[in-house]
């Protein structure tokens, strides 16, 4: 856990969490959904959670965010319970924090230094520990000042008239900025390397889908069913963090790329989204994006604003139609996968699938159950071939590798034969239609 004082947080130590809400602020979620998450970051760690206190504030103080009374009121369940944490969902300055922990006698972090610990341990390949590295040292490069006393002190110059030297929050600044800089390099080479593979994909025509939502929406779990995986799915917030990639089939497309996405979550830290953004330019340069909603929650709405809103920084959203129904004119087709309905009681199931029925981009599902999931691989497949056109081919008999390569990319609904060879009818991409006349120019089927 983050560390700035004395002892050690470990997995099962109690944790308090404080929940602030300002008077007068314009939320999409209530306090006690604010409270029900950060209770959920708070276990997706390991930490038992004792106590919670959602609090109403007026004001936020500069030296603690919150009054005295309500820390007085605070400390009886620090010491009832053996609180080694205390979690502040919102985010606190270097002096906020370092007030409170004197205060409290404990370790104290924000909601950003949670969210970045989760993520450090659940980090599983290189580059993703490095993104996370960098976005600790971002975080921490803010913290330094005057957290701790022992930075004021000086080190000697060099030489002889060297002068005073540097205190010891300028060595640690300037080592931060080292290391910074030297991950940066790291992960402008795993860019590059990921750009390269992005091209040979997009050379070898196979269209690939990114799934997004907001964590614990069930990705990994529509993942798992559409791709027979094994990626880690459960019950809690960022249960997966490492973007992964498989081969699955759909309706008429014989192979499609699939690609589990880093959860997003409110008020994702602007550290991560920038860490992050080589693994999200992923979805950028998607053929479609399947945002799966966890429809049944509460909150759905909200969670649908929160990951709307990661989108548009990526420049993944455009702007709306005009129409006055808040749709994304986007450059990467868009659909949505209601899950976990199986969890849904009849009134609200029936309200669901309703809703559902009025657009033609929504499938519903269970994901765990697998109900709906053949009709989300149909719409799926939809939305990439919307823009196939269909054209008449013809190809000799000896041309079998063509007619392999229409059957792998494209759907042949006619295969007519007359005495000269194959006269196909084919739903095809335009640009795997243009791909397929510079491999075998002279395949235009006869007109009639």
């Amino acid at each position: 856990m983050t560390d700035n004082s004395e002892g050690e947080v470990t997995r099962g130590a109690a944790a308090l969490l404080v929940v602030p809400e300002w008077h007068g602020q314009r939320l999409s979620r209530d306090l006690e959904a604010r409270s029900e998450e950060a209770r959920g970051l708070a276990i997706a760690i390991g930490l038992q959670v004792a106590a919670v206190h959602p609090l109403r504030l007026r004001q936020t103080r500069a030296a603690t965010l919150i009054g005295v009374g309500q820390i007085e009121a605070i400390k009886p369940d620090i010491a009832a319970h053996g609180v080694q944490l205390v979690i502040v969902d919102a985010a606190l300055t270097a002096i906020q924090q370092r007030n409170l922990e004197t205060e409290f006698g404990t370790k104290v972090i924000d909601r950003t230094g949670l969210i970045l610990e989760i993520f450090g341990e659940r980090a599983a390949t290189a580059e993703g520990r490095m993104q996370v590295e960098l976005a600790h040292l971002d975080y921490q490069a803010g913290r330094l000042v005057r957290s701790w006393t022992h930075l004021e002190r000086q080190r000697g110059g060099f030489g002889f008239l060297g002068g005073p030297g540097e205190t010891q929050i300028e060595a640690d600044r300037r080592m931060i900025r080292n290391r910074m800089a030297r991950i940066r390099r790291q992960l402008e080479d795993a860019r590059r390397t990921r750009q390269l593979q992005r091209a040979k994909r997009q050379r070898a025509p196979w269209p690939v889908v990114a799934l997004v939502g907001y964590t614990n929406a069930g990705k990994s779990t529509f993942f798992n069913r559409l791709t027979g995986s094994d990626v880690m799915a459960e019950d809690m917030l960022f249960a997966t963090l490492d973007p992964t990639m498989r081969e699955i089939r759909l309706p008429g497309i014989d192979k499609a790329i699939l690609s589990d996405t880093v959860g997003f979550v409110s008020d994702l830290p602007t550290e991560l989204v920038a860490a992050f953004r080589a693994t999200l330019e992923e979805v950028t340069t998607a053929d479609l994006i399947v945002h799966v909603r966890d429809i049944v929650h509460p909150d759905s709405e909200a969670q649908y604003d929160d990951v709307r809103a990661i989108l548009d920084s990526l420049g993944v959203n455009g702007p709306t139609d005009g129409h006055g129904d808040d749709a994304p004119i986007s450059a990467v087709p868009q659909i949505e996968i209601w899950n976990k309905i199986d969890t849904a009681e009849p009134d609200r199931r029936a309200d669901i699938e309703e809703m559902a029925g009025r657009r033609s981009d929504v499938a519903v599902i269970s994901a765990e159950t697998g109900e709906g999931v053949e009709q989300a691989r149909a719409l799926m497949a939809a939305e990439l071939t919307a823009r196939h056109e269909l054209t008449r081919i013809f190809l000799r008999f000896d041309q079998g590798d063509a007619m392999a390569w229409l059957h792998a990319r494209g759907d042949v609904l006619a295969d007519d034969i007359d005495r000269d060879g194959h006269v196909l009818t084919v739903r095809l991409d335009p640009a795997d239609r243009a791909r397929f006349r510079r491999l075998w120019p002279a395949s235009d089927a006869p007109t009639s």
